[in-house]
């Protein structure tokens, strides 16, 4: 376990020194967070008001699904056949995909927390349970992490266009996990008793812990195909 644990680490950082690098790419994605919340603004402030409470929370995660999309597509896709076959002599299988799922989830945190204080500068704070909302997002960020960083690694395994295939793989996977999430922060936003939201949050927690393992378990054959 110490060793995977550096692996990891190892990992990890290898991904924050390329991404910082790369800057273009993490400042394109904040642009499409802070245009698409812009956009939403002058679409809503032409009708002489904000959004009302349920489009307020559905454009929310649109936005933050896209973004996530946008984040997690480059992982594995933008490296070459090359630097896989690099990686394999160096490290286990395990310790890539833990290190990119870990990577993408603090990414999509980020990037989560960014949209929701944008979108409440700019379209207003509907929010009557801020705790749970913000718990909700934070569970949401994990989802769409561990979820499109397989999907992401199995995209770039089987070439050709990879944005395409991650795509079409990636919605069905997240729909049930979109509805549980919308569901939840609704109920935030209205002020419900969180205990109307507590299987929700348990099932939630319980689909990143199974994508997670199962990703652990059958990367390392996806890895050597």
């Amino acid at each position: 376990m110490p060793v995977l644990l550096r692996e990891i680490s190892t990992l990890l950082a290898k991904d924050f020194r390329l991404e910082w690098r790369q800057r273009a790419a993490l400042g394109g994605l904040l642009l499409y967070v802070g245009s698409t919340v812009f956009v939403c603004f002058l679409s809503f402030s032409l009708r002489g008001g904000t959004p009302p409470p349920p489009a307020w929370n559905a454009l929310l995660w649109v936005i933050l699904l896209f973004a996530a999309l946008n984040a997690v597509a480059k992982g594995f896709m933008q490296e070459s056949a090359g630097q896989r076959l690099y990686y394999y002599t160096l490290v286990r299988p395990q310790a890539v995909i833990l290190a990119k799922m870990l990577y993408n989830t603090l990414l999509l945190t980020a990037v989560a927390l960014l949209g929701l204080f944008l979108y409440t500068v700019f379209l207003g704070n509907p929010i009557q349970d801020a705790p749970l909302f913000v718990a909700n997002l934070l569970l949401g960020a994990v989802g769409f992490a561990t979820t499109l960083t397989l999907v992401s690694g199995i995209a770039a395994k089987a070439g050709g266009n990879g944005a395409t295939l991650m795509a079409i793989l990636g919605f069905p996977l997240m729909v049930p996990m979109l509805l549980l999430l919308i569901k939840v922060s609704k109920n935030a936003l209205d002020g419900l008793d969180r205990g109307l939201s507590q299987q929700s949050l348990l099932t939630l927690l319980a689909l990143n812990m199974i994508v997670g393992a199962t990703s652990y378990l059958l990367f390392p054959f996806l890895w050597r195909g």
